[in-house]
């Protein structure tokens, strides 16, 4: 599918509203997340404003790591762009919706004044958020968000690996894998698991 540029479709936020287009007045920030779901490591969120374009761009999830890597320092060199982490330890601490939330707010505290799209159906209760489900393969600001927000993440899983050998964050990057389950049951958790988020092997049903 084609990226589209400026004039889009953009779902409002709220049940029931049917999209709409709207057509922004201003230039458009995408914003996507990478690690909502996994069981260890941070759950980054990302702000993109493309200030040339860049080609090869689509969702994160649908490029090799080599290529992601690869458009990476191009969408840092061609863009405005803000980046914000939170450690496994503010994620159980706060909760991922409230971390959602104040990385969403952060994002627009520093960009500024952008019409802004996140990638999903919330907008978490943030006023001025648009969403549109499959962002990141409609429209290229989101998907550069979602590659930035993906290696990020990734980079990071890689370092704790080097750190915590055991437990083969290289591979599954955090994510509940039948390897993931299998370590966490021989070794417990490490510093860089969340607490908050259960595990059948270590926590029992409850």
């Amino acid at each position: 599918m084609r990226q589209q540029s400026v004039n889009r479709w953009l779902t409002p936020a709220g049940k029931g509203n049917k999209m709409q287009k709207i057509l922004p007045e201003k230039p458009l920030c995408g914003i996507d997340e990478a690690g909502r779901g996994p069981l260890a490591g941070s759950l980054v969120i990302v702000g993109v404003v493309l200030l040339h374009p860049v080609e090869g761009l689509m969702d994160s999830k649908k490029l090799t790591e080599k290529r992601r890597e690869a458009l990476y320092p191009s969408i840092l060199q061609h863009s405005r762009h803000h980046i914000v982490s939170f450690s496994a330890k503010e994620v159980d601490a706060l909760g991922i919706s409230a971390c959602m939330t104040l990385g969403l707010e952060e994002i627009m505290g520093h960009l500024g004044d952008y019409t802004y799209l996140f990638d999903g159906n919330s907008r978490f209760g943030v006023e001025g958020i648009h969403t549109m489900v499959k962002a990141d393969s409609k429209v290229a600001e989101v998907s550069a968000a979602s590659i930035l927000a993906k290696v990020t993440h990734d980079r990071e899983m890689l370092a704790f690996a080097r750190e915590y050998p055991q437990y083969g964050f290289e591979k599954h990057k955090g994510y509940g894998t039948k390897m993931h389950m299998k370590a966490l049951e021989a070794y417990g958790r490490c510093e860089h698991h969340r607490k908050s988020f259960r595990v059948k092997c270590l926590d029992g049903q409850g």
